[in-house]
Parts: C-alpha cells; sequence; structure tokens
C-alpha cells in the first residue's frame, strides 16, 4: 500500500511552485493517502474481466431534428414587453447616472 511521505509533498509543492507551511504538508499528506488508500480498493474490486468505464449506464447523445423555422417579427418579439421604444426593449436602468 504506498503512502506519501513528507519528502514527497515537499517535492510535489516544489514542482508546483507552492510554498507549503508544515500545517500544509501535514494535511496533504494526510489527505493523499487516503486517496491513495481509496484507489486500491477500487483496484481490488475491479477484476480483469471488468472493462474500465467512465459511467456504467451507456449514454448517447440525443439530438434533435434540425428543421428551419420562421424566426419571430421585431413586432412579435416586442409584443409581450412590458415597455419598447424604437423597436427595442426598454428596461430599468439599474447602475447610477454616469
Amino acid at each position: 500500500m504506498p503512502t506519501f511521505t513528507r519528502e514527497e509533498i515537499e517535492h510535489l509543492g516544489v514542482l508546483s511552485q507552492i510554498a507549503l507551511s508544515d500545517e500544509e504538508i501535514s494535511r496533504l499528506q494526510g489527505e493523499l493517502n487516503v486517496i491513495a488508500e481509496s484507489i486500491n480498493k477500487v483496484q481490488e474490486v475491479a477484476g480483469e474481466d471488468v472493462p474500465p468505464t467512465a459511467n456504467p449506464v451507456p449514454l448517447e447523445a440525443y439530438l434533435r431534428p434540425d428543421v428551419p423555422a420562421t424566426p419571430l417579427t421585431q413586432e412579435e418579439a416586442l409584443s409581450g414587453a412590458p415597455k419598447s421604444e424604437s423597436g427595442m426593449f426598454v428596461a430599468p436602468r439599474i447602475l447610477g447616472e454616469e
């Protein structure tokens, strides 16, 4: 069972150009060791007869047919607007006067 040593964590910090405190090194050592243990458990369960998968359920992309349609006219688009002016939507100002 591989475990990360303090020296390996310090080396990772140097490689990533991150200054790690003693407390951070200890915390990361514990977290990385938990992750490594979890990976080992999964590898124990996964046999050679089990193909690696990213998702246990096969996924298929559903694409709707690309059917051209007539777009709304400007008047139709503005018909539900509470306020419009010169063919555009009018919205309240949300920033102060500039």
